[in-house]
């Protein structure tokens, strides 16, 4: 059947906007997302001298890290040093990673985990009577030196983790305190930002809704630090509140974008039909947990020389290969080979898998692929500022150039701290010259005059299956195009209709994003990193060692355009 084709045009704002009817706030900084890079820009900004205003789409602490189990990659052996995690990030980036970005975070990180610790933050030290032992300490050092784990693309053990399994959520605890005590950082819980407000080419403020209530916030600097969007996907271990909106608002007021064809798929999500999808952390693979198909074979026995400690792509694609070759819905994490305790090593995972009787030191876990991390996002500068005058990025919404084509497992937190420090202080600085004031209306999208009526629920699960089918783990340039038409199609009639509810406002904003992601997928006529394709199964450093931009053109169209080709970095940098 033919797919009606219609190339999506995306309006400029989702919301009408008149400055005499809208309630009005002023601040020097606003930062819209609570998570590690938004709440460490908030802070430190704060620190800076400027006012900060920070809104928060749900609770203060729902965010995606507070569900990172995983760590923060921090070098701390002997063994190890900064060049080798510099060259394992650049490895894992598939050779369009950014050298000088790199080698600026991972040469952050142990002043990133120092002020974490200042501010609260409890991680994991050899000896301490309330976390686990399964870690490796740094050679000679006293007991309470940082435990550390190993994950799947690092060469030593270098990640430092909190109560074992729940490192996010203590972060997220540490800087949730700090926020509401700092004394010039103001919190908004449940506020959902619907559209950025420009003047005369710059950001200069955000059109928000809380409640029922629309509000307008005018400020200095405007930082974007909304996290990831696992939920264009069927399968993910995000939270619910990922629907890219970010990424959208970024795209929407005329931002270029990068990377939106790198979708990091985590191998290991916990599969029980009906359920919720839960995280399974890499540092059970890291103690020592084999993947294993039905038949008992291990999943990773050939296909790559650090088995099961593969970067995620290798795995993640080896799982979906063995799934197919077994006819099986899942493959099994089995934990007999692990050295200690799970139930001390991992007590967030064993907890969860109690609900479902399952027991770490008995039962294998089942396990498939999900969405995890989007690579993608508005370009920044080394200060976190985009291509908009007014506007920054941070964080799983901005493409800083740390991943090229795929993370490196615990870099992200590390990303988020690091880089959140130099974008609160640049945000900071430009809020205090003048700048231009909020417009004084500006018009929403055309609404039909006989709007369609639309099944909300219907249209979202169609987006989240069509993106796991065609526009995931395997690609191919007829999936991706069928892709693109059908999600032109439905945001051709979701826009016409009214967007009063957030929830309408969010779809507008997941198909926004699945858009952006098919039409990088298809330019990208290779394969590198997370983005796979069947009929281009092989990498092209001579066409695509490049990164390919998107931003909304003046019709409302996708405008792609290639950036500079150039020597891969994973081999120049070895």
């Amino acid at each position: 059947m033919h797919t009606p084709h219609a190339a999506p045009r995306f309006p400029e704002r989702l919301s009408p906007f008149e400055l005499r009817s809208t309630p009005l706030l002023r601040t020097d900084v606003l930062v819209i997302g609570s998570g590690i890079a938004g709440a460490c820009t908030a802070l430190h900004a704060a620190d800076a001298g400027a006012q900060v205003l920070l809104l928060a789409k749900g609770e203060l602490d729902d965010t995606n890290t507070a569900w990172a189990q995983g760590g923060i990659a921090v070098v701390q052996l002997p063994e190890d040093s900064i060049a080798t995690h510099v060259a394992d990030t650049l490895r894992v980036g598939a050779g369009v990673a950014d050298p000088e970005v790199v080698q600026r975070i991972v040469g952050g990180a142990q002043a990133a985990v120092d002020w974490l610790e200042r501010l609260g933050t409890r991680f994991d030290r050899q000896g301490s009577n309330d976390t686990p032992h399964g870690g490796t300490s740094r050679g000679g050092d006293p007991d309470g030196a940082l435990e550390l784990s190993r994950e799947g693309g690092h060469s030593h053990a270098r990640v430092v983790h909190s109560h074992g399994d729940a490192t996010g959520r203590e972060i997220q605890r540490a800087l949730a305190v700090a926020l509401r005590q700092h004394p010039r950082v103001t919190v908004r819980e449940g506020a959902f930002v619907r559209d950025l407000l420009l003047a005369d080419g710059r950001c200069v403020g955000a059109l928000g809704q809380q409640g029922d209530m629309q509000f307008a916030v005018e400020a200095g600097a405007v930082v974007v630090a909304t996290g990831g969007t696992g939920q264009i996907f069927r399968e993910t271990t995000n939270p619910t509140g990922a629907s890219g909106d970010g990424h959208a608002l970024c795209f929407r007021a005329g931002a270029r974008l990068a990377d939106c064809e790198y979708v990091q798929f985590h191998p290991t999500t916990l599969y029980i039909a009906g359920a919720s999808r839960f995280l399974i952390s890499e540092v059970v693979r890291g103690a020592g947990a084999v993947l294993r198909d039905r038949n008992g074979e291990p999943v990773m026995a050939g296909v790559h020389p650090m088995r099961d400690l593969a970067p995620r792509d290798v795995v993640s694609r080896a799982i979906l290969d063995r799934m197919v070759a077994t006819n099986d819905t899942h493959v099994y994490l089995d934990l007999s080979t692990v050295q200690g305790d799970p139930h001390k090593l991992f007590p967030s995972i064993a907890r969860i898998c109690s609900t479902f009787d399952l027991d770490l030191a008995k039962d294998p876990i089942p396990v498939r692929p999900g969405a995890h991390y989007f690579v993608g996002g508005a370009v920044t500068d080394g200060e976190g500022r985009t291509s908009v005058p007014g506007l920054f990025a941070v964080g799983e919404a901005a493409a800083s150039g740390l991943h090229g084509a795929n993370r490196l497992a615990s870099n992200s937190l590390l990303e988020g701290a690091v880089l959140g420090e130099i974008t609160g202080h640049a945000a900071a600085e430009l809020a205090r010259r003048p700048f231009p004031g909020l417009p004084r209306s500006a018009p929403g999208p055309l609404l039909a005059q006989d709007p369609p009526r639309l099944l909300h629920d219907d249209l979202l699960y169609s987006l989240k299956s069509l993106m796991w089918r065609q526009v995931g783990l395997r690609r191919h340039h007829d999936g991706l195009q069928d892709a693109r038409s059908r999600i032109g199609y439905w945001h051709h009639y979701l826009v016409k209709a009214p967007l009063p509810l957030r929830a309408n406002c969010e779809l507008a904003n997941m198909l926004t994003v699945a858009a952006l992601v098919a039409e990088a997928g298809l330019l990208r006529a290779e394969s590198r990193g997370t983005h796979f394709r069947d009929d281009h199964p092989q990498r092209d450093d001579a066409r695509f060692c490049r990164r390919i931009f998107l931003q909304r053109g003046a019709d409302g169209s996708i405008e792609a355009s290639l950036g500079p080709q150039h020597a891969p970095t994973d081999k120049t940098h070895a």
